[in-house]
């Protein structure tokens, strides 16, 4: 049976604007238990960042969090996106093609979910390392 983005995306992905500050981006990650966020500008998809963004482009590199704005950090250039529509074959060939474990999910060209290198091991294999890593809640 052929499965599709939809039926294995995150749905309602968390935004931000382009002009949010790195730190306020941290603590909506860590407030909500997130790896990645999108950035849009209204509907429009900017990019996508992730907690791993926010250490190499903008901790790393000495910048002020509270002054570093997510547009600065956030991967942008040839973003790769799927189509709710799109079978679970194409994210998994995107992903490799692009090593990438996160692709913005847009539908009429508004962002409507993530599907996740975890989300496809889930898919695939739940009973896997991988599987077993993505649905488990961190230590408090």
């Amino acid at each position: 049976m052929t499965r599709y983005v939809r039926d294995i995306m995150t749905g309602h992905p968390v935004t931000v604007e382009p002009l949010t500050s790195v730190t306020a981006v941290a603590r909506v990650m860590r407030d909500r238990d997130l790896g990645a966020v999108l950035v849009t500008d209204g509907d429009e998809l900017r990019g996508l960042v992730t907690d791993r963004d926010l250490v190499i482009r903008a901790v790393a590199e000495g910048g002020d969090p509270e002054r570093t704005t997510v547009a600065g950090v956030c991967s942008d250039e040839e973003l790769v996106t799927v189509g709710p529509d799109d079978e679970l074959e194409r994210a998994v060939e995107l992903m490799r093609e692009h090593a990438v474990r996160r692709v913005p999910v847009i539908d009429d060209g508004r962002p409507v979910g993530i599907v996740s290198l975890g989300d496809l091991a889930l898919e695939r294999d739940p009973e896997s390392a991988l599987g077993d890593i993505s649905v488990a809640r961190p230590d408090p």
